[in-house]
């Protein structure tokens, strides 16, 4: 009796593979992207070197574990979804005991190094962003209200604070102020997907904005909020955390995302809510950028 493809054991590679899908690699990429320009924003010098790599592994496989268990808690729901339904947990490639151990394990491991090479707030900070994630986010606040991602967006906020408190043991205004950036971002960053996915929405029973108050109400929100997010980016040169450079880098950018914005309120179509998604993602990268390359700048370019 021949065994089919679909019944043999996955190999060594193909199981790493699945395990690393679980922890959303491009998600925690941009995460752990903006924790690590917490950290240098966070002394005028370099960082040191153990906290430096400590500190960004330790944040990374929590956040690991973090989207390990959101991926166990809505497998039903990603099984549903086209944007998800290749997922492991979706295609049922591994079981709950291995992705909770999985998860568990990042966990663990991820908070012993925060422990021992960074500090204690660090890695409490880290580990409260863990269950904000994916147990109030993802468990209480996904499925029961529109205001989801506004109201989970705190925790998805938090990397650079965890990169301030790595290099100082504490959570500075500057922190607070890299959050706030990072809070305001996510409504229209997951409006828009959720616009041009919103069948994939209302079939999985999620409440998110389009599905519960209609592709207009959202259109405008997006424009409100981004709006927001182009003043509130201002801030770091308003209290001198930061000077010229990236200012002129924060407008010009502000400038892109609500010009996107307004296009997708004016004339809605799908094209342009995944055009506008996309631009939010280059958008932190490319703010969070800028600041680190002001703060290393500005020695030199002051009088």
């Amino acid at each position: 009796m021949q065994v089919s493809s679909a019944d043999r054991a996955p190999s060594a590679s193909q199981r790493l593979r699945q395990f690393a899908e679980l922890t959303k690699p491009r998600v925690t990429m941009l995460a752990v992207f903006c924790a690590v320009i917490g950290m240098f924003l966070a002394t005028p010098g370099m960082v040191e070197p153990a906290v430096l790599v400590a500190g960004t592994i330790g944040i990374w496989l929590l956040a690991g574990g973090a989207f390990a268990v959101n991926c166990l808690i809505e497998q039903r729901i990603d099984a549903q979804m086209a944007r998800t339904r290749a997922r492991p947990m979706a295609r049922g490639e591994l079981t709950t005991p291995q992705a909770l151990v999985f998860a568990l394990a990042l966990a663990a491991v991820g908070s012993a190094l925060l422990l021992v090479w960074v500090n204690a707030l660090t890695m409490w900070l880290t580990i409260a962003t863990f269950f904000g994630y994916a147990f109030i986010y993802t468990v209480l606040l996904k499925p029961t209200t529109p205001q989801n991602i506004v109201i989970g967006g705190l925790s998805g906020a938090m990397p650079p604070a965890l990169g301030w408190a790595a290099v100082t043991g504490e959570v500075g205004p500057e922190a607070v102020l890299l959050v706030l950036i990072i809070f305001v971002w996510t409504p229209p960053h997951f409006w828009a997907l959720a616009l041009y996915r919103v069948e994939d929405y209302r079939r999985s029973g999620l409440p998110m904005l389009p599905v519960t108050h209609g592709q207009r109400f959202t259109q405008l929100h997006i424009l409100l909020y981004t709006v927001l997010l182009g003043a509130v980016s201002i801030l770091p040169f308003a209290i001198r955390m930061s000077g010229w450079v990236y200012l002129a880098s924060a407008v010009i950018l502000a400038a892109g995302f609500i010009r996107h914005a307004v296009k997708l309120y004016l004339s809605y179509s799908d094209q342009q809510a995944r055009a506008t998604f996309t631009y939010s993602l280059y958008y932190l990268a490319a703010l969070f950028a800028a600041l680190l390359v002001d703060h290393y700048l500005q020695p030199y370019l002051s009088p």
